[in-house]
């Protein structure tokens, strides 16, 4: 599976205090008492994009074709130099990845992942990823705060720590960090080039990395999208979806 984000007011601002001969105490930005982050509602979206896989030994190129029926299944096909080279179906209980290449197939439970990275993997966290949406619903015990231009937010699962970075101006996550504090182990989202979906906005670009330990060292595997097309509404799509019966499961 780890295989498998005012200028020249400013400026005449300065000029302004400087022509004024007086020592200036500058001011922080005040810590933010509430949050607000703004996210993508919808029935059904359509999208397709670029999608670069990396780790130590390679590098892969795809083209993805997705579709997502909100709260219920996120569908994938992907395709080398117009050749199909697999395929993914992501509901809520289970996540299946078919190598169209090797003939073979995967099958994920929701509670083998969650074991394995010590946090609640479940389909509404993988949905809000892809999204740019908050991977976790705010509680009162969180703690929020500013770091840099940044609006943060600071939420804690058993032994992850999630870091999550507000726009304050767009109201739109630009940056997720969860580190597990027994090994290390990191996964950082990072989005951007927001731009128009309906009403709302839409990270058309964004970057994934995933940096664990194993006996080798520390590795790191990364995902860089780019959508080209992003479309949502209440028009129904399909998903089909099938496994040849002579492919090997994994």
């Amino acid at each position: 599976m780890q295989k498998i984000i005012a200028l020249p007011l400013l400026l005449l601002g300065l000029l302004f205090m400087q022509s004024c001969h007086r020592k200036v105490v500058p001011t922080l930005p005040e810590e933010p008492k509430t949050l607000d982050i703004e996210e993508i509602d919808f029935g059904y979206l359509h999208s397709k994009a670029r999608m670069i896989f990396k780790d130590e030994k390679k590098e892969r190129d795809v083209k993805a074709n997705i579709r997502i029926r909100k709260d219920s299944v996120i569908w994938m096909t992907f395709s080398v130099i117009g050749v199909q080279g697999g395929k993914a179906l992501i509901n809520k209980d289970s996540i299946t990845i078919v190598s169209t290449v090797d003939k073979e197939y995967y099958v994920f439970d929701y509670a083998e992942l969650s074991k394995r990275f010590n946090f609640k993997i479940d389909y509404a966290v993988l949905e809000a990823a892809m999204l740019g949406n908050p991977i976790r619903i705010k509680k009162p015990t969180d703690e929020i705060g500013r770091e840099g231009e940044y609006d943060k937010l600071l939420q804690k699962e058993g032994s992850v720590t999630i870091k999550s970075l507000i726009n304050p101006i767009i109201k739109k996550i630009e940056q997720v960090e969860l580190v597990e504090s027994t090994s290390n182990n990191t996964l950082k989202l990072q989005y951007s080039n927001f731009q128009p979906l309906g009403e709302k906005s839409y990270p058309y670009n964004g970057v994934v990395s995933i940096f664990y330990k194993t006996a080798a060292g520390i590795l790191n595997n990364t995902i860089t999208f780019e959508y080209n097309k992003v479309e949502v509404g209440d028009k129904e799509l399909k998903f089909p979806f099938n496994i040849p019966k002579r492919y090997d499961r994994r």
